[in-house]
């Protein structure tokens, strides 16, 4: 139904979450030994218990080879890397750290080594980039294409086999053969409230800003489900506190209504975001001094607001109205153990940690308070590698294949997400799903 390809991706900064093989050009050129199985390691303790072995497999062996494809097609990529801690290159750099990789207790798991692909573009224009030059190739080939042109439902043969769509274009419904098979690749269900609150009620409160474009409605998984497809993960979603840039607020604590930290600061947004709306109490504070609080009033995504000043641990917390002595125990027992470069609580990584000194500020940071809370579904088809759409006993539905979060991909949950992985994911299986369907006789 779209007037112009692209979807959520062309609104992104399109990074693409690529390595193993023993490293991308990029990465090699960058100093990076990424191999296989450390990549693999990752991405398993990334979405320890949701994750898809299989998909996860395919997807890390054929890394290197999609960023080959990436490149052939005329996508480019610097070979350069952004040290500082950002969400996305702001700059015309390439490689980034994106996830978890460096933060604690993946590093357990997995050398940290940096797999965020960012285009050779400055400021955040990666996605435009990336679906313009997609395109260009596309226009090169005999593909009819038809935009503007709503996909209604699928049409079934008797054996339950998918040979076509129905589609309403120009007003008047029309019948589509596919002589080979479907691909639904449609997006998530962000944008359908109705469906948010059926399948995924805890993102469906107020305060959640549901990112992406605005035929994420679900339409996609639903086709799916008339004809008997499974759907899977459908409770989870990404959610973030992006508290980063600028990185200097990673020096600070959150800490929730209780006055207690629950989380490593040091880590990604996402996995932030995911552990505040797992606390107790509703409210979630961001606990800095002023060298920490630096440039936030010039550049930030926040959007949180101060609530609170202090001289002392004990005013701040009264100001904020916290249970008395728990901030200032949190405080001081994370200060001691900064001043010698330790996190036993959380394992916070050393380069992270200082102590915080007075005058002391507290960002609000609770849901429905200001604070940019972006979220957006992660569940959806349940699909195989290949791309072929599997049904409630995981037999593929013949002739229908899927990708992008219209299916449940590789990132499952915004606990071990990444930036990057979501196009990664959909840009490889979308290809995986067009490989299986093309070589499927008609």
């Amino acid at each position: 139904q779209a007037s112009a390809g692209g979807g959520s991706t062309e609104l992104s900064s399109a990074e693409i979450y690529m390595g193993g093989n023993g490293g991308t050009r990029v990465q090699q050129a960058c100093g990076y030994d990424d191999s296989t199985e450390n990549m693999k390691n990752f991405l398993m303790k990334a979405f320890e218990g949701y994750a898809d072995e299989a998909k996860v497999d395919a997807y890390v062996n054929g890394s290197l080879d999609h960023f080959n494809w990436l490149v052939d097609k005329g996508v480019p990529f610097k070979d350069s890397e952004l040290k500082e801690r950002a969400i996305m290159a702001l700059t015309d750099d390439c490689l980034l750290y994106t996830g978890n990789e460096k933060a604690w207790p993946y590093r357990n798991h997995a050398a940290p080594v940096p797999r965020g692909h960012n285009l050779y573009v400055e400021g955040d224009n990666g996605g435009p980039l990336l679906i313009k030059t997609l395109m260009e190739n596309i226009k090169q080939r005999p593909i009819d294409i038809h935009y503007e042109a709503r996909a209604l439902s699928l049409i079934v043969d008797e054996h339950n086999a998918v040979v076509g769509v129905v589609i309403r274009e120009n007003q008047t419904e029309k019948t589509v053969r596919a002589k080979r098979g479907v691909v639904l690749c449609a997006g998530g269900f962000v944008m359908n409230a109705e469906m948010l609150q059926k399948y995924a009620p805890q993102f469906a409160r107020e305060g959640h800003m549901p990112i992406g474009n605005p035929g994420d409605t679900g339409s996609g998984i639903m086709m799916g489900q008339s004809v008997g497809a499974a759907a899977i993960n459908m409770d989870q979603c990404f959610v973030s506190i992006p508290f980063y840039p600028p990185s200097s607020l990673t020096y600070g604590i959150f800490v929730n209504d209780k006055g207690q930290r629950f989380i490593n600061e040091d880590c990604y947004h996402g996995r932030v975001g995911y552990h505040a709306l797992q606390q107790p109490g509703e409210r979630i504070y961001l606990i800095l001094d002023t060298d920490t609080y630096g440039d936030y009033e010039k550049f930030n995504y926040l959007m949180a607001e101060v609530v609170g000043t202090g001289d002392t641990a004990e005013e701040l917390e009264a100001e904020v109205g916290l249970p008395k002595g728990m901030l200032t125990n949190t405080l001081n027992l994370y200060n001691s153990n900064a001043a010698n470069g330790e996190d036993p609580v959380f394992h916070k990584s050393a380069e992270w940690l200082k102590p915080l000194q007075p005058p002391f500020v507290a960002l609000d940071c609770t849901i429905n308070r200001g604070t940019f809370y972006p979220t957006f579904t992660l569940g959806g088809l349940d699909s195989l590698p290949t791309g072929e759409v599997v049904d409630n006993d995981r037999q593929p539905i013949a002739g229908l294949y899927a990708a992008g979060r219209t299916t449940a991909g590789i990132p499952r949950t915004a606990a071990g997400y990444g930036s990057g992985m979501s196009v990664g994911d959909a840009t490889f299986f979308g290809r995986m799903a067009g490989k299986a369907a093309a070589a499927r006789k008609a």
